[in-house]
């Protein structure tokens, strides 16, 4: 490699961005003692809406170019996607521990993958299998401290962070519908757009007290914007310049900054077997990505706010 290509890479603008991501549960947990989960979301999403209202117009233009099946695909990602898999995955933090929500969040690809073949009809190849098959493994070695023994609580928690994380994967399989019509920019802010009307609804019929300190407010704002926006425009940026092996291994940040939160700041205690889980999840879905990508070239953007590939 030479220097000028050197100075080109941006490997350590994926891996801040991925850091970023991991310190979702420094703002979320303690968010879920002080307000209802459905408020938070909603919190979340008006606050992204706010910041990426000068580019509404704009984002109702490329709407209005969609065809109606690639606007139902928009309101899933929008609704399924970013509202209620939101909500199913700040739930898992009343639940359980913080670090089992963030690293369960790395199956997505698994899931993706796996959603493409029956939606966009990809081809599944056996060898999928083996990724998936340790990688669940781990999972469960994550999600239970006695892996012998199942615990109702962990279980919970568990379930929902897998079904945030798969929600999450149909939004970014949904998202390849209208990827070639729209623009990353475009697709996050109709995201978003169509998740704050979604998010209402949900936290309407639960029944939540629609009181906000003014204290959390800062909390709120920096859960939108760090572990958000910030997170995902770095990510995007650092991707067009970085070798796709290096960006999959640079995700490594995302575990690897959820297991110290969890562990220094929020003073979460795990068994060995645990952390035995921590690595094979983080293993197996990073050797998956080093395959899918060297095979397929663009990369399956991860975390909660991942709507297609990035070219």
């Amino acid at each position: 490699m030479t220097g000028a290509a050197r100075t080109r890479d941006l490997t350590w603008l994926v891996a801040l961005s991925s850091a970023l991501w991991g310190t979702d549960a420094l703002l979320r947990k303690p968010l879920t003692t002080q307000l209802p989960t459905p408020l938070i979301v909603v919190l979340e999403h008006a606050v992204c809406v706010a910041i990426l209202s000068p580019l509404l117009p704009r984002a109702w233009r490329g709407w209005r170019g969609l065809s109606g099946r690639q606007r139902l695909a928009m309101i899933g990602v929008g609704a399924g996607a970013s509202a209620l898999a939101t909500t199913l995955f700040t739930l898992a933090f009343t639940k359980g521990d913080a670090i089992t929500p963030l690293v369960l969040q790395k199956l997505q690809p698994l899931f993706a993958i796996g959603l493409a073949g029956l939606l966009l009809g990809e081809r599944l190849h056996r060898r999928y299998l083996l990724f998936v098959v340790p990688a669940l493994a781990g999972a469960w070695l994550l999600t239970f401290p006695d892996p012998l023994h199942v615990g109702l609580a962990s279980a919970e928690a568990a379930l929902l962070a897998v079904g945030a994380a798969a929600l999450w994967a149909g939004g970014t399989v949904l998202g390849r519908l209208v990827s070639a019509d729209l623009d990353p920019t475009t697709l996050t802010v109709l995201r978003f757009a169509i998740g704050l009307p979604t998010a209402v609804l949900i936290a309407l019929a639960t029944g939540i007290s629609w009181r906000v300190a003014p204290a959390d407010w800062p909390a709120v704002v920096a859960l939108a914007l760090i572990p958000g926006l910030l997170a995902l425009m770095l990510y995007y940026r650092g991707l067009r310049r970085t070798a796709a092996s290096r960006a999959t291994l640079a995700e490594l940040a995302f575990p690897a900054t959820a297991a110290l939160v969890g562990v220094f700041a929020l003073g979460e205690k795990f068994a060995l077997t645990q952390w035995l889980g921590v690595a094979l999840v983080a293993a197996a879905v990073t050797a998956l990505g080093v395959h899918e990508r060297s095979a397929s070239g663009p990369a399956v953007v991860p975390g909660r706010l991942a709507t297609s590939e990035v070219a």
